[in-house]
């Protein structure tokens, strides 16, 4: 079973910055693509930013020129660099990642981890 674990949310400050992480750990031959999605209470959940295997990216017009989706192959983690963070960005963010393992892929979630921007 493959499981990411995410980390790095919190309390900040409109304007400020947050670093997330997300180590993906488990049984598969390859990782596809990774990405961050996030869900507001009340809200449907709704993709952030993901990048492919080779680092081409896609953003939500919502976060774009504010966030950075990156990921390191050797340590099987994905990052996103949250700037000049709104208060409309507190969320709950969830990793997402499509693996291979005999053959086919799967997709895998993350509990997730709060963030909370405050005015």
């Amino acid at each position: 079973q493959v499981v990411p674990v995410e980390s790095g949310g919190g309390l900040v400050q409109t304007g400020g910055s947050l670093r997330l992480s997300c180590v993906v750990s488990g049984s598969y031959s390859s990782i596809n693509a990774m990405g961050w999605y996030r869900q507001a209470p009340g809200k449907q959940r709704e993709l952030v930013a993901t990048i492919t295997s080779g680092g081409s990216t896609n953003y939500a017009d919502s976060v774009k020129g504010r966030f950075t989706i990156s990921r390191d192959n050797a340590k099987n983690t994905v990052y996103l660099q949250m700037n000049s963070l709104k208060a409309e960005d507190t969320a709950d963010y969830l990793c997402h990642v499509n693996y291979r393992r005999s053959g086919f892929m799967f997709n895998s979630w993350g509990q997730g981890t709060q963030v909370t921007v405050s005015s």
